[in-house]
């Protein structure tokens, strides 16, 4: 079929929604994909557009990369979108990690560790090899892997807090009773506390996040990271009712955290210790809160009396680049019609160019 261009404003936008339409749906030939098959078989971009996009909804973040045709920062875009729409009903009490169903659970500093190692699902170490299987039409069965002997304890202690008893690493100081800022309803300002920085990162680009944290590890920050304790389970969200006055149980969402143990040669103040970096997401993301853990500990050079000299380290360039909405945002806007903008530059440059030409015949003449 040949398209035709359609001249008028209205007339070319509605005509591209119907062409974007059709495009979204493919080969009508082929069956369309449904919402239930992209939130249990795309997983992975749900969980990243479920973070980016500030709201656990596995349903409504695979509509979004439905229809946005698996363009995950667009999918991003509509969530957060939606997400202005919606009333605050309640505010969560803080989730214990330590109580989390625990599907994956390691650590890189120890091999033997408090309620043991649990590789869970990882493909760490899978072949990068592409399953030609997985093409077959008729499906290749549903996979069981194969039940623990023992079930997991229901309370899992924290690797890093081993260190406690020695003080080797420096207090948690996570557990506080100030009011937590809230960067979904208040706009970001500097000097930024950890609260906000962290749910820039959480709420960042992942792509972005995730250069940033290779800087830091290749002398562009600092960095000489071990993996604390890298989790990925289910933990129970609890809200206490005004009219209750006791907490009660509304869901169980799935999340990953990661504690980064990172090298702090001391201070006047301070002696030697280990140092905290700090990420958690919604869903599977490990590569997402790693880099998160890795940049948290970078952005608190200043706090901790490094100095800041490499990006990563610096809040005022790295919270302002992260949001992969507003960075789309401001780059597709060059797209939109810049006529009389381009028009002014066009004769400016065209009187510098006369001006540089009377010059320097000017100075042959001379």
């Amino acid at each position: 079929m040949a398209y035709v261009a359609v001249k008028g404003g209205e007339r070319a936008i509605i005509n591209s929604h119907r062409l974007i339409a059709e495009e979204r749906r493919g080969n009508p030939d082929l069956a369309e994909l449904t919402i239930s098959q992209i939130s249990e078989q795309l997983g992975l971009s749900v969980d990243r557009v479920m973070n980016e996009g500030s709201i656990y909804d596995r349903d409504l973040a695979a509509l979004a990369l439905k229809q946005a045709q698996g363009d995950a920062v667009e999918a991003i875009f509509l969530l957060r979108a939606y997400r202005t729409t919606l009333p605050r009903i309640a505010v969560s009490k803080p989730i214990d990690t330590t109580r989390m169903t625990v599907r994956r659970r390691i650590s890189a500093t120890f091999k033997d560790i408090p309620g043991g190692q649990v590789l869970g699902p990882t493909y760490d170490y899978t072949h990068r090899l592409l399953d030609f299987a997985l093409a077959a039409e008729c499906g290749i069965g549903k996979p069981e892997a194969e039940l623990a002997d023992e079930p997991l304890d229901s309370v899992i202690p924290r690797v890093i807090d081993l260190f406690d008893g020695e003080g080797l690493i420096e207090a948690d100081i996570s557990e506080n009773d100030e009011e937590v800022f809230d960067l979904t309803r208040e706009p970001m300002s500097l000097p930024a506390g950890r609260d906000q920085r962290l749910q820039n990162l959480a709420r960042g680009d992942e792509g972005f996040v995730l250069g940033l944290a290779y800087s830091t590890a290749r002398g562009y920050g600092g960095a000489h990271p071990f993996v604390g304790e890298l989790r990925l389970g289910e933990v129970i969200i609890e809200i206490v009712p005004e009219d209750l006055g006791f907490p009660i149980e509304i869901a169980e969402v799935t999340i990953t955290e990661c504690q980064m143990i990172n090298q702090f040669r001391g201070t006047a103040e301070q002696p030697p210790q280990f140092t905290r970096g700090y990420g958690l997401t919604f869903g599977h993301c490990e590569r997402k809160a790693m880099s998160m853990a890795l940049v948290d500990r970078a952005l608190r050079a200043r706090e901790l009396g490094e100095d800041v000299r490499y990006p990563a380290q610096d809040e005022g360039f790295v919270l302002p680049h992260t949001d992969s909405v507003e960075a789309n945002g401001f780059v597709t806007h060059f797209k939109l019609p810049h006529y009389v903008d381009f028009q002014a530059e066009l004769q400016l440059v065209r009187q510098l160019r006369e001006q540089r030409e009377a010059d320097q015949a000017k100075e042959a003449a001379e």
